[in-house]
C-alpha cells in the first residue's frame, strides 16, 4: 500500500494536469486545431535564439563536465553569472556564495521549506494561490495558512488580515508576484507594508519569519509595470527563481534559490538549502542547462507575443459579458463565473472544446483561469467558441 501522505496526495491530483491530459486526449478525437487548451502555463512563445545557440555551441565545443555532476549548489562560475545579471538590474550587491541552482522552482521551494521548516510550524500564503504551495508545504510537515481572496481589492491581499494570523508557529510568507493565478502586480507600496508588517511580528514574537519570493514571472509584466526587487525592503528574504518562463524552456527544469546576507544565519541557511538539493534527490541542477543559462542571463523572450495575446483574449471576453481582470503580469487571465460556481464553468466550457482550471484549486472560489501563453491562432479560433459559452449563460 502506498503511504498515507501519498493517499491524500493522490486524491487531490493536481487539476490542472488533469486537465492538460484532458486537452490530449481531446486533439485526438477532434483535431488539435478544434480543442482550445488554456490549461497549462505551458509557453508557447519561441525560445530566444540566443538558447538554441548556446546549447550547440556548448555541445560542439564540450568539456568532459558539460554532462557531469557539479556541486550540489552548481557551477561557480554560473552562479557569479547570475549574481552580476542580478546586480547590473537592480543595483544589489551579491556574489556566488548567496546563489544555489536548482531544478526550477518548484525544486527551490522544496529545498527552501525543507530548510525553515520544522513539524506543524506554518508557511502563510495569499489566496488565490498557486496549487502546489499546499503540497510543497506539508511535504515538510509544515501547515499552510491562508489569507482569503480579496475580491473588492482586485485580489491585492488584505495585510491586516495576514498581520491578524503570523504567530509564534509562522515561520514563513509566500508571495508570487507578478501572481499566478490572477496577474495581479504588487506594487512597491504594497511590498513596502508588507515588510513593515513582517519586521514589526520578527521584534515582537523574536522569531525569524523568511519572506519567500516565487518570481517565475518577474520579467513579465505589461503596460509599464513594475515588479519590485524584493530583497531591497526586507531583510529575511529568500528569493526563488525560475527561467522556464522568461526564456520559454520550462521542460528544461532550471532556476535558483538567491539568499542575501542580511539573512540572519545565511551562511548556515545557504548550506541547509545546498543540502536540501541532495537529500530530496536532485543531487544538482542540470549541468548543461546551467551553462546555457549563464550565457544567456540577460536574454528574455518576446514579451510583446504574450502582450498581444492577452489584449485579444481580454477585450474580446468583456465584450462577450465575461467579468474578468485585466492581467498586468504573468499570462492568465482570471475570469469570474456568470453563476460563481467555478467547477460548473469548467463543465461547460469543456462543451465547446475550452480547456480552463477552475480556482477552487487556488483557494479562491467562482473564477477560472486561463493560460494565454498559447499560439495567437488558438486564441483566435476559440472566440466563436466563448461568444456561445457566454450566449448560454445569457450573458450577451
Amino acid at each position: 500500500m502506498i503511504s498515507d501522505k501519498m493517499k491524500e496526495l493522490v486524491k487531490n491530483n493536481s487539476v490542472i494536469r488533469e486537465m492538460f491530459e484532458e486537452g490530449k486526449n481531446l486533439k485526438k478525437i477532434y483535431g488539435e486545431e478544434n480543442v482550445y487548451d488554456f490549461s497549462l502555463g505551458n509557453p508557447s512563445t519561441p525560445v530566444p535564439s540566443e538558447v538554441n545557440d548556446s546549447i550547440i555551441e556548448l555541445l560542439e565545443n564540450q568539456k568532459d563536465t558539460i554532462h557531469g555532476y557539479t556541486s550540489n549548489n552548481g557551477f561557480e562560475d554560473v552562479r557569479n553569472s547570475v549574481a552580476i545579471s542580478l546586480n547590473k538590474k537592480y543595483n544589489t550587491n551579491f556574489n556566488s556564495n548567496n546563489i544555489i541552482m536548482t531544478v526550477g522552482a518548484a525544486s527551490g521551494l522544496n529545498i527552501v521549506l525543507k530548510s525553515i521548516l520544522n513539524k506543524d510550524e506554518e508557511v502563510i500564503v495569499f489566496a488565490p494561490y498557486f496549487s502546489e504551495y499546499k503540497c510543497y508545504i506539508e511535504n515538510y510537515d509544515g501547515k499552510i495558512v491562508i489569507i482569503s481572496p480579496n475580491e473588492g481589492n482586485n485580489f491585492i491581499p488584505d495585510l491586516k488580515e495576514l498581520e491578524s494570523k503570523i504567530n509564534n508557529k509562522t515561520r514563513g510568507v509566500i508571495i508570487n508576484n507578478p501572481n499566478n493565478p490572477t496577474g495581479v502586480v504588487y506594487d512597491e507600496s504594497f511590498i513596502k507594508d508588507l515588510s513593515e508588517i513582517l519586521v514589526k511580528k520578527e521584534k515582537e514574537l523574536k522569531r525569524d519569519i523568511y519572506l519567500i519570493s516565487d518570481e517565475p514571472y518577474r520579467e513579465i509584466v505589461y503596460d509599464g509595470k513594475k515588479v519590485p526587487f524584493i530583497t531591497k525592503y526586507y531583510n529575511d528574504t529568500i528569493v526563488v527563481y525560475s527561467y522556464s518562463k522568461s526564456l520559454a524552456i520550462p521542460g528544461e527544469r532550471i532556476g535558483y534559490v538567491l539568499v542575501q546576507d542580511e539573512v540572519k544565519d545565511s551562511k548556515d541557511l545557504i548550506t541547509a538549502i545546498t543540502i536540501a538539493n541532495r537529500v530530496i534527490g536532485c543531487v544538482n541542477a542540470p549541468s548543461l542547462m546551467q551553462k546555457v543559462v549563464s550565457k544567456c542571463v540577460d536574454i528574455t523572450c518576446d514579451i510583446e507575443i504574450y502582450d498581444k495575446n492577452r489584449k485579444l483574449l481580454y477585450s474580446k471576453l468583456k465584450e462577450y459579458g465575461f467579468e474578468c481582470i485585466k492581467p498586468e503580469g504573468a499570462f492568465y487571465l482570471f475570469v469570474k463565473s456568470p453563476t460563481g460556481d467555478d467547477k460548473e464553468f469548467a463543465i461547460r466550457a469543456k462543451k465547446y472544446n475550452i480547456l480552463v482550471v477552475p480556482a477552487t484549486s487556488f483557494g479562491c472560489k467562482g473564477y477560472v483561469r486561463i493560460a494565454y501563453c498559447t499560439n495567437y491562432s488558438t486564441i483566435e479560433n476559440s472566440l466563436e467558441s466563448f461568444k456561445k459559452l457566454a450566449e448560454e449563460y445569457g450573458i450577451k
